[in-house]
């Protein structure tokens, strides 16, 4: 049976394999940044993804024209660069299931962006989806002090807020302003406009600090499987998920990635407490009702 993302069971396969590997993309950069700082972490993905997509840029830099060029760079900053650096930058203090947790409101900012850009229009369900998603939301950056006081709330965990609506601006670039390519064409030239980039600060960058950790070969090596996994070969997958169903369809992977992040986080120790699954759970509850239809 060949893959044909154009079958909705192939659609569903490719949507539970996405949730595994950015599920376990939390953990990963956990454990990168055991030796290395957020910005190196992040830094390294993007570069090594540049590397891994090199044979594909010689036939792909042809796709490239002044109608999609802007649009490209758009999608490479909001959908890989930007939300590289903030999820590294918040799990410096905020454990990997708490980031996977939040990612879940991508699809809230999808339909915002698609509302704002592209004069979506939707229904009461998509409204009331969004208020509890936004609770929801709530709930986890506070760890439940809603009614407390602002200093309750995590900082940190407002970059993975950040990070989600950068998500949403791209699923509607991909969608919308990048429909004559393909999920396999928009992510090698995306990681062509940003992987020197990377490169370029990672050349200024002191890594002697990270050399003198224990291991930190090892956690090189995670950042690898980050890189190879998390990005290249799981944005090969979303941007063509996009173009056969939905950007909102694509993003609602991160409904499943929190209960992917949460199992990875408790086999590496970390604490996972009843107001995170209830908040998570409205969360979802708002996820599902913006999906649902008239």
């Amino acid at each position: 049976m060949s893959y044909d993302l154009s079958k909705k069971s192939w659609q569903w396969i490719t949507l539970l394999s996405l949730a595994f590997i950015w599920g376990s993309s939390f953990i990963l950069m956990k454990k990168g940044l055991r030796s290395f700082d957020f910005g190196q972490v992040a830094a390294f993905r993007i570069f090594f993804s540049f590397l891994i997509l090199l044979p594909t840029y010689y036939k792909n830099i042809r796709k490239v024209n002044r109608k999609n060029v802007l649009h490209i760079i758009i999608a490479a900053y909001t959908g890989i660069f930007i939300p590289s650096f903030l999820f590294t930058k918040a799990q410096t203090e905020i454990s990997s299931s708490l980031a996977g947790m939040i990612n879940s409101l991508v699809p809230f900012f999808t339909l915002i962006v698609g509302v704002i850009l592209y004069k979506n229009k939707p229904g009461k369900f998509q409204y009331m989806g969004i208020l509890l998603g936004l609770i929801g939301a709530l709930g986890l950056i506070s760890d439940g002090k809603i009614l407390e006081s602002l200093d309750s709330i995590n900082g940190y965990a407002l970059f993975v807020v950040l990070a989600t609506i950068c998500y949403g601006v791209n699923a509607n670039e991909v969608r919308f302003k990048l429909k004559d390519l393909t999920g396999v064409e928009i992510t090698s030239l995306s990681f062509l406009f940003i992987g020197p980039v990377a490169g370029i600060y990672l050349a200024f960058t002191d890594f002697q600090p990270a050399f003198a950790t224990p291991d930190w070969h090892l956690n090189l090596g995670f950042i690898f499987f980050l890189a190879l996994f998390g990005s290249v070969i799981s944005l090969f997958f979303f941007n063509s998920l996009v173009h056969y169903a939905s950007a909102l369809f694509a993003t609602s992977v991160t409904y499943i990635i929190p209960f992917f992040a949460i199992i990875w986080g408790l086999f590496d120790g970390e604490t996972v407490t009843a107001v995170h699954i209830v908040s998570i759970s409205i969360a979802l509850l708002g996820v599902w009702l913006v999906n649902k239809k008239k």
